[in-house]
């Protein structure tokens, strides 16, 4: 038997669009695609809009802000959490209705995306991390600087060498 009918369906929602960049009027024009992708997505309908000016940001001499309010209306909630990964709105607001009904597969639809996201932002992480790795050894060798590895290494190997000396000099006094 399923239970997919007893959903809740046409569900509104209020987000903040924020972006940050130069020139101003980039900005306006930034928000007015994304706001047109949002509109073409599967299961989202954008019922409203209000762009903001954009504004200096507080202590800068040449980077902007701006922002929009977003109305939509999603066929379901799992198309809010994609809308939240795709997006990164800065806040988003349930309007209605007030109680939202979801079976355990529309929470498993909603938990799959959500893993299925936060593992692809992993693993850029990760591969991130490795370049930089790489990029820091390689310019440690163009510099002509020793790497992390090769200091903890020397300092090992000193330690060592100082233990060696030091039970010689042990063995010596206890021969006498």
């Amino acid at each position: 038997m399923s239970l997919k009918g007893e959903e809740t369906k046409n569900i509104g929602a209020m987000m903040i669009i924020e972006v940050i960049g130069k020139p101003p009027e980039h900005l306006t024009e930034t928000l007015e695609t994304l706001i047109k992708k949002i509109d073409e997505e599967k299961g989202v309908r954008v019922t409203g809009k209000k762009l903001n000016e954009p504004k200096l940001m507080k202590d800068q001499t040449d980077f902007y802000t701006a922002f929009a309010e977003v109305e939509v209306e999603v066929e379901e909630v799992l198309y809010i959490a994609i809308l939240m990964f795709k997006y990164m709105p800065a806040h988003i607001e349930i309007t209605y209705p007030e109680l939202i009904a979801l079976t355990n597969n529309g929470w498993n639809d909603v938990f799959n995306e959500l893993t299925r996201r936060l593992h692809g932002y992993d693993e850029i992480a990760r591969i991130l991390q490795l370049e930089n790795a790489q990029l820091q050894k390689k310019l440690r060798e163009v510099l002509g600087q020793e790497t992390p590895e090769e200091v903890s290494k020397a300092k090992k190997e000193k330690k060592t060498a100082k233990k060696k000396v030091s039970n010689k000099k042990t063995k010596k006094v206890k021969k006498k």
